[in-house]
């Protein structure tokens, strides 16, 4: 038989911390006092769970309590208060992260659909996308190769392809320690992924050396070779890619095109010293022509690829070591024709802006629509720094700055464009407009192009009051020491010095280059072994036999080749970049002190601080179009055997809706490559065809109007 003991009153206020009797452990579940003591032990509980909470109290081990079957009931009361603490707890936080949770849900559910739309793409027939997209837009015309095809055109002689700067693939064969991983993969032209996932290491490894222009100690950058070096920039963004399918369509096959791919940053030279490339393109044409039945090559540069390829006909005729060793008959013997797309024959003035600021019209309208984002210190980079230290040991981007000077760009009262007017569309060959409908045009001083604000644009020559700065002070060195990271030629040179550029005010095609020399120094000593900008008096002067007067059509020959034809294909209707309003940047510790001035915006020649005349986007008509207008039209002294040349232009017409991808009709300067008009050009010519076939000269600009204009003696 059990004993039942009772507890005192006053007993019962005392928690109990000793260890419970063996009396209480037999007999302490059945209390007989437990009407009477239960509203106590409620109130007493409640008072102890204000006290301390019951998420801070310790679980109590399962069993009786020493206290008997009140103090069970207490303790069951404050496990279901606890477990009540705990769902208030998840539910504040999951409505705490509801938000982040939606957005993950909604994040998933989008990239599902995605794969699903992916998978069910790839599932379908292929002829489903063509026959949805032509039930919107209509029937598609044939592809050229199709279409030649169909005429019994067929493959005749080999294609060489030359891309230009920045089209073709880089790859990695060495490099430091935080490209662990990255051997022979693509660090330029492909998926960019590197850029993002380690910006500083890839801007340390696509940079040369900054006192050769050669591969930096540890590093090593290799074109990629093949096809596949400059087919498709970046997934699904074509560059050779449909011309090459094109050429396939009539026959031709990897032995009968070549990729001419070449480390496109370095001088010209400088491919062949470090890579021998120049070696490895005569080599190859002399193979293709031997194993295609004798049949000349056509050559097709593209963008820079033109000045390369121009530097490339001299490098071959010339004696050995500083040429190829050919002979004065070797492009005549192996070269049918050179069908140059996009050529910027006489340099770009974008690439002064990209040399001077690191910045061009695209880079002005994003400054102007997120002010100040690309000065921030966004994760410790300063964007344009890097971006200036890294292009400014591209020697090749030297190669593409204005030359002629003043007699072929204008100076400050005078441009062969000389005034802005809507482009006229649907003028029949080499028909322009008069003099009187120029007359009639808003007046705009292409020749300047660089003023230090809108008014010294416009205002008159006589109303701007200059002081030279070739030989002004530099001053006190502006740079902090934390930023010799991103150093660039800049911090050396001093409050003087940027003040003295600002008070120049204006710079012509003669004296930009003076400009740059100021504020690189050390970039334009190591750019002048490589290229020249100027205009040869006597092209028999043995001092035109250097490699740095290649690649500067008007200090240099053509070759030795009667036969030989020279088309000039480019892109017109498109605004493109021609002179520029510039300011002074706002101080700051790690600065470019000079920016494109995006508040300049007037009418439709000047908008955001950048004056625009007619050509593709990036090369004017005037570059593109002038030597084959005149400079080489006929037997002058640039063009001595008188090949024969032709101009093709191609009348910009977007795309009408987004099914039509990048256009067949566009004239940008990379999307003319997906051109059916360029394409069927070409193909005609690689199957036999000649200039005349073609019903020679095609042109909408006014460039035979401007080639008369300039005043240079032939």
């Amino acid at each position: 038989m059990s004993v039942v003991r009772r507890r005192k009153p006053s007993e019962s206020d005392k928690p109990s911390t000793s260890a419970p009797s063996d009396d209480d452990i037999s007999g302490g579940g059945t209390t007989t006092g437990k009407e009477e003591e239960g509203e106590d032990s409620k109130r007493k509980n409640k008072k102890r769970r204000k006290k301390k909470p019951a998420a801070d109290k310790p679980p109590l081990p399962p069993g009786p309590s020493p206290a008997g079957g009140n103090d069970g009931d207490g303790k069951q009361e404050e496990e279901e208060e606890d477990k009540k603490g705990r769902r208030r707890r998840r539910k504040a936080s999951a409505a705490k992260w509801s938000c982040v949770d939606s957005c993950c849900w909604f994040v998933g559910c989008v990239c599902l659909t995605w794969w699903v739309l992916l998978f069910l793409y790839n599932a379908m027939p292929a002829s489903f996308p063509q026959y949805v997209t032509e039930a919107i837009t209509g029937p598609s015309p044939d592809p050229p190769g199709v279409k030649l095809k169909k005429e019994g055109l067929r493959s005749k002689h080999p294609v060489v392809f030359v891309p230009g700067i920045v089209t073709a693939g880089l790859e990695l064969w060495e490099g430091h320690q935080c490209a662990e991983g990255l051997f022979r993969k693509r660090l330029w032209g492909g998926t960019f992924g590197e850029v993002y996932k380690r910006p500083l290491c890839w801007v340390e490894h696509m940079s040369l050396d900054n006192e050769t222009g050669l591969d930096p100690p540890g590093i090593r950058l290799r074109p990629v070779s093949g096809l596949v070096a400059a087919d498709y920039f970046a997934p699904g963004y074509f560059v050779w890619a449909v011309l090459i399918a094109n050429l396939a369509r009539i026959g031709y096959e990897e032995n009968s095109m070549y990729m001419a791919s070449y480390d496109w940053r370095l001088s010209f030279q400088n491919t062949e010293v470090r890579d021998r490339t120049l070696s490895r393109i005569k080599s190859n044409i002399e193979l293709m022509v031997a194993t295609n039945g004798g049949h000349k090559a056509v050559i097709i540069p593209h963008s820079m690829g033109v000045l390369y390829f121009l530097h490339f006909m001299k490098w071959v005729e010339a004696p050995s070591p500083m040429g190829g060793g050919g002979g004065p008959d070797w492009c005549s013997k192996h070269i049918k024709a050179v069908m140059n797309i996009g050529g910027p024959f006489l340099g770009v003035p974008k690439a002064v802006t990209g040399l001077f600021s690191a910045e061009a019209r695209d880079i002005a309208v994003v400054r102007a629509l997120t002010p100040g984002f690309l000065d921030n210190d966004i994760f410790r980079l300063q964007t344009l720094q890097h971006i200036m230290r890294m292009s400014r040991t591209w020697d090749s981007t030297m190669s593409m700055i204005p030359k002629g000077g003043d007699t072929i760009w204008g100076d400050l009262d005078w441009s062969p464009e000389d005034g802005c007017s809507p482009s006229k569309r649907g003028r029949g060959n080499n028909e322009t407009e008069s003099d009187d409908n120029l007359a009639q045009t808003t007046k705009v001083r292409y020749g300047r192009i660089i003023s230090f604000g809108k008014d010294v644009a416009e205002a008159p020559s006589s109303e701007i009051d200059r002081i030279d700065f070739r030989d002004a002070l530099k001053g006190q060195n502006v740079a902090n020491t934390s930023c010799r990271d991103v150093w660039t030629e800049y911090h050396d040179m001093g409050l003087g010095g940027i003040k003295a550029v600002a008070e120049y005010k204006s710079y012509t095609a003669g004296s930009i280059v003076d400009l740059l020399s100021y504020v690189a120094p050390k970039m334009m000593d190591r750019g002048s072994c490589h290229f020249s900008y100027g205009i040869a008096d006597d092209l028999d002067d043995p001092k035109y036999n250097h490699f740095k007067y290649w690649s500067n059509p008007l200090e240099t020959k053509l070759p030795n080749a009667p036969d030989m034809e020279i088309f000039s294909m480019y892109g017109v209707g498109i605004p493109t970049e021609r002179a520029y309003v510039y300011r002074l940047s706002p101080a700051g510790e790690c600065y470019i002190p000079f920016q494109i001035d995006t508040s300049a915006d007037e009418d439709s020649c000047l908008k955001d601080g950048v004056y625009t005349v007619d050509g593709d986007e990036t090369v004017p008509v005037l570059s593109a179009g002038y030597m084959c207008a005149k400079g080489w039209r006929g037997k002058t002294r640039f063009n001595p055997s008188g090949i024969r040349t032709y101009i093709r232009e191609y009348d910009h017409s977007p795309p009408a809706n987004l099914l039509e991808g990048r256009g067949t009709q566009s004239g940008a300067h990379v999307d003319i490559m997906g051109n059916f008009a360029l394409i069927e050009d070409i193909l005609r010519v690689a199957a036999g065809g000649t200039g005349k076939d073609l019903d020679g000269d095609r042109v909408y600009s006014d460039i035979f109007k401007w080639s008369d204009r300039i005043k240079l003696n032939l």
